[in-house]
């Protein structure tokens, strides 16, 4: 369409952005404390970290926590699916709710779920008619909040038809959460997502202080999201201003002080809990450590694993995520490794810059076009694998000119009936067999999730043994379905690419 040409035109420029002033300490897995300095860290026992590996393992852990969920139910995903799974799913969410009225265990159960506006509109069977069911037989306990962009207004938003109005921006973030157990991935609620799409997936058990974290996260993009109602209209918060039809930049501002102040709050807290937790154990005696632990409702194991969340809306001007990525990637020292996982792989130039001229070894995975997401789409979006193959030509020409073919290797996953979504980093130190860090949730590393969606992932640093041989495993099993990239993967057939994709993908490329 026409209008691919000028969007970019529409795009603000971009700001310099420069990563925290930090340098990384020597001890161990607390070399990345620092990260602390931009938002709450919540130390956790390793054996409250699970990591899943399948797309069905992920479904059904979904429901049985659905159903085994006593407080609170908080979904934070891009949609819902309209298929007989995600049905299924709301069947479970319908029962959990009615047994919550006709039970004393749960009576203050509270289901919130949060999906992008555009996205879950979609056609006349969409994400908004899955749920209206749910709120309208249980208006007190169910709130269904609808992102939209602020970038999506005015004349723009009449001239963009449906599907294509999803490139402005979105609503990314994938956080599963239910009562105190959390659930960190990049998959969204869709039957694919369940069945044969492969992504990685994370649960935090019996982690209060992180489920309170993303509670309230999900809360404050609500609060300035439209609320689905009973009759499929959509309406604001009474007092908030609306994203595209009030002034922009006031919105952009409440938006930003809803989330920084649930960022900073908890950030506050956790200060105060580590002063009187572990750190009071290295500096005093037993019984001061016990007293910090009951302060955090109970005896608890001394933490050996930490969470970050790290936060991406760009709209909004938060962009703690960008600076942690670039941080990682500018410190990483020689021969440590960098495993890099990406369903779409468009880097942004900053994140390729470093990725070229740091000295880490780095294992790039993406995905093949016969597994990527766009495969055999109709209309424009069939082109897309093909500017994604375009993309993926000119960084592998970039590092073969700069003679890094052995430090910087490229991988394409390919595995017949499947298609490929997982998302995330895994970090081995110098001289480790073993990762110590990974980030984990919705973002690409693309120009989309550092500038245009609103994304959110964890950093896990972990000194325990065993979890980080069950993050190893989860690197080598992804890595494992896939080839390494040379000159001659893209002499094959499949992957010429057409002069009017060539000619495009610049234009459009910082939209997919």
């Amino acid at each position: 369409s026409s209008w691919l040409l000028l969007a970019p035109l529409l795009t603000p420029p971009v700001p310099v952005v420069t990563a925290p002033p930090c340098s990384l300490c020597p001890e161990g897995a607390h070399r990345f404390q620092w990260i602390r300095n931009l938002v709450p860290e919540f130390g956790i026992s390793s054996s409250h970290v699970k990591v899943l590996s399948s797309p069905a393992e992920f479904y059904e852990l979904l429901k049985v926590q659905i159903k085994t969920a006593k407080q609170r139910v908080v979904m934070a995903s891009l949609y819902l699916g309209t298929g007989l799974l995600e049905q299924e799913l709301v069947d479970c969410l319908e029962e959990t709710l009615e047994k919550s009225l006709q039970t004393k265990e749960s009576p203050d159960l509270r289901v919130s779920i949060l999906l992008d506006y555009t996205r879950g509109s979609r056609g006349r069977k969409n994400s908004r008619t899955m749920l209206i069911p749910l709120l309208q037989r249980f208006p007190e306990r169910v709130r269904v909040s609808l992102f939209h962009t602020p970038n999506l207004r005015g004349l723009l938003r009449l001239l963009i038809p449906e599907r294509f109005n999803e490139t402005i921006g979105l609503q990314h973030i994938k956080v599963y959460l239910f009562d105190d157990n959390v659930i960190l991935s990049g998959a969204n609620l869709s039957d694919l997502y369940f069945t044969n799409r492969q992504d990685r997936y994370v649960l935090l058990q019996d982690s209060p202080e992180i489920a309170d974290f993303f509670t309230e996260l999900v809360d404050a993009i609500g609060d300035v999201s439209l609320q689905l109602q009973q009759d499929d209209t959509v309406q604001m918060m009474e007092g908030m201003v609306h994203p595209y039809q009030g002034d922009k930049v006031a919105y952009c501002e409440i938006a930003n002080q809803r989330v920084m102040e649930v960022i900073n709050s908890a950030r506050t807290r956790q200060e105060l809990l580590h002063a009187k937790t572990f750190h009071s154990s290295q500096q005093s005696n037993s019984a001061l450590s016990q007293q910090g632990s009951q302060v955090s409702g109970g005896l608890k194991p001394e933490p050996d694993t930490w969470i970050y969340p790290l936060i991406q809306m760009k709209p909004f001007g938060i962009q703690i995520d960008e600076m942690v990525t670039e941080t990682l990637l500018t410190e990483a020292e020689r021969d440590a490794r960098i495993y890099l996982t990406t369903g779409y792989f468009n880097l942004t130039q900053a994140y390729m810059d470093l990725i070229l001229g740091t000295r880490a070894e780095y294992r790039i995975l993406l995905a093949s076009p016969e597994v990527n997401g766009f495969f055999g789409a109709k209309g424009v979006a069939g082109a897309i694998p093909a500017a994604y193959v375009y993309i993926e030509h000119q960084f592998y020409s970039e590092v073969c000119y700069l003679h890094q073919e052995e430090r910087v290797q490229l991988q394409e996953y390919s595995r017949a009936g499947w298609t490929f979504h997982a998302k995330g980093l895994w970090l081995y130190l110098a001289g480790s067999n073993l990762p110590c860090l990974t980030l984990i949730g919705s973002p690409n590393f693309g120009y989309r999730s550092v500038h245009r969606d609103l994304e959110a992932q964890v950093a896990i640093v972990t000194e325990n043994k065993a979890l980080q041989q069950q993050l190893h495993q989860e690197q080598e099993q992804l890595y494992l379905c896939s080839g390494v990239v040379s000159s001659s993967t893209f002499e094959q057939p499949n992957r010429y690419v057409k002069l009017w994709v060539k000619l495009i993908t610049p234009l459009i490329k910082n939209f997919f």
